[in-house]
């Protein structure tokens, strides 16, 4: 999947849509530019309408499952930077630096679907070199871990060691949370998704139709009906009791079964007569003539 920043900005809320690999992976940024998932133009132009949002309210929908780290650090700083109430909502696998960028959210909003998976992890590259240059790069994959717990940890409250152990979990690669686990961890404040589903539109209506109704009555939902315009009221003395209960009992007794006269169509429990039986017939009766 393509990198695809998408920002529709209204004058109350801009809707942010991220999806795909964030940034440009570290081993395509020196490839021609067609075949990169995307290309540092767009991103920083992402980011620079990012900075100019002046919109109260930013929701941030997340489809990712991750990328380069410094460019998602980058996206959270702008988010961040802009001084809105910042909602981020995570669907399907949010992974890696997707994780990054669901924590620039105001407190409380970090939200996560229902049926979302969450996953963070150790940093990871792809390098060669001499023995120093190569052990720089450890050094610097250990500061981002270092950070990205840091980062964790300011958001939950948590201590940051909780959050290194679980990005170091099956030899550094993580373990993808539930959303039940993701809030419990701290990487998240509400799942979404669970919510009762509004009624349909002809249970509406129906609704609507029987209101408008006992309006008509000078009635309000929930009062009764008076017993003297409710077409379903009877008499309930004694006497009516009596006589209702005589004449469905004298009814049941003069009931009977439903009596149906067999089939009278000749091909039911007999056979039709062949050609040759009728040639024989008719020669019969020519005979006996």
């Amino acid at each position: 999947m393509k990198s695809e920043i998408q920002i529709r900005n209204e004058a109350d809320k801009c809707l942010i849509e991220i999806e795909g690999t964030i940034g440009v992976p570290e081993e395509w940024q020196f490839d021609a530019p067609e075949s990169r998932v995307a290309t540092y133009e767009k991103f920083r132009e992402a980011l620079a309408r990012i900075a100019e949002i002046e919109a109260p309210e930013i929701v941030v929908e997340i489809r990712s499952t991750g990328g380069d780290v410094n460019d998602a650090l980058l996206i959270h700083d702008a988010l961040a930077q802009t001084g809105a109430r910042i909602t981020t909502r995570c669907y399907g696998y949010t992974a890696s630096a997707a994780t990054i960028i669901a924590q620039a959210a105001s407190e409380g909003c970090r939200e996560i679907s229902a049926n979302a998976l969450y996953l963070i992890h150790t940093a990871l590259c792809t390098t060669e070199g001499n023995a120093a240059e190569l052990s720089a790069k450890i050094e610097l994959l250990r500061q981002t871990d270092e950070r990205l717990a840091a980062l964790y940890a300011s958001r939950s409250g948590r201590p940051a060691t909780e959050f290194e152990a679980l990005m170091s979990e099956n030899n550094g690669n993580g373990r993808w949370l539930s959303p039940e686990e993701a809030v419990g961890a701290g990487l998240a404040d509400k799942i979404i998704g669970t919510e009762e589903q509004p009624a349909l539109p002809v249970v509406r209506n129906i609704t609507r139709g029987w209101e408008r109704l006992l309006a008509r009555c000078g009635l309000r939902p929930g009062e009764t009906m008076p017993e003297d315009r409710n077409i379903l009221h009877f008499d309930q003395t004694p006497a009516a009791r009596t006589s209702r209960t005589s004449a469905s009992e004298e009814a049941f007794r003069q009931a009977v079964p439903t009596r149906t006269r067999s089939c009278e169509d000749p091909s039911h429990g007999e056979a039709s007569p062949s050609a040759n039986q009728r040639a024989y017939a008719e020669d019969a009766k020519l005979f006996r003539k």
